[in-house]
């Protein structure tokens, strides 16, 4: 008797609040105020969205010429295995540590197809990351990665990502990786890279990286 007391007083309670929801929700005053109340707050969460991708797409610099460098990274020894690397971009400049016997430089390129190319929107890059690796095996699977992050999107919202791996491409879009493979790390040797057809080449500016590559 006990429980179906209770499931009784259970079942009234719940027929109560039925009423009142139902109550509530015939408003419409209650139920105009909710849909715009709603509505506003998608409208606003979807503009703070946009603002952030219009934030990450500032990272992207415009390509240049077919053919003409994109960046020079020269390195020097600051102990074993250990080097400071310069990057010149343009007019900026960054320095950063990198340890290993080889770098690696990953970008990304953002082009445009088809409608977005006849109006005359160009192609972007951005620099991605630079990692470093050790040719021993043992060593490398013993030591702390060895990477530094360029550039990245801010609070995850990253556009040029979302089109690639989801394959939005939407007719506008061309979202593509590219990379400089590992090469020799040597003191006082210099690249130039620039972007081809092919993807990412870097190429020795003095004698220490020439010959860094042929006894590579």
């Amino acid at each position: 008797m006990q429980y179906n007391g209770l499931a009784w007083a259970a079942a009234l309670l719940a027929l109560l609040v039925l009423v009142i929801a139902g109550r509530i929700l015939l408003d419409r005053s209650w139920l105009l105020g909710w849909l715009r109340g709603s509505g506003g707050l998608a409208i606003l969460a979807l503009a703070v969205l946009v603002a952030v991708v219009a934030y990450d797409l500032r990272s992207y610099a415009p390509l240049p010429p077919s053919g003409e460098t994109l960046l020079t990274l020269s390195f020097k020894a600051e102990g074993d295995q250990r080097y400071r690397v310069t990057l010149r971009e343009g007019a900026r400049e960054r320095n950063v540590i990198l340890n290993g016997d080889l770098w690696q430089l990953d970008a990304r390129v953002f082009g445009w197809q088809q409608l977005a190319t006849l109006i005359g929107l160009q192609p972007g890059y951005r620099l991605e990351l630079l990692s470093g690796r050790y040719l021993a095996a043992e060593q490398q699977a013993r030591a702390e990665p060895s990477r530094v992050v360029l550039a990245s999107s801010p609070y995850g919202i990253d556009l040029w990502r979302w089109l690639r791996e989801g394959q939005h491409d939407l007719f506008l879009f061309d979202a593509r990786g590219t990379r400089v493979t590992f090469l020799p790390l040597a003191d006082g040797a210099q690249y130039a890279v620039r972007l081809t057809s092919t993807g990412l080449l870097a190429e020795p500016q003095n004698q220490a990286a020439k010959d860094a590559l042929a006894q590579w």
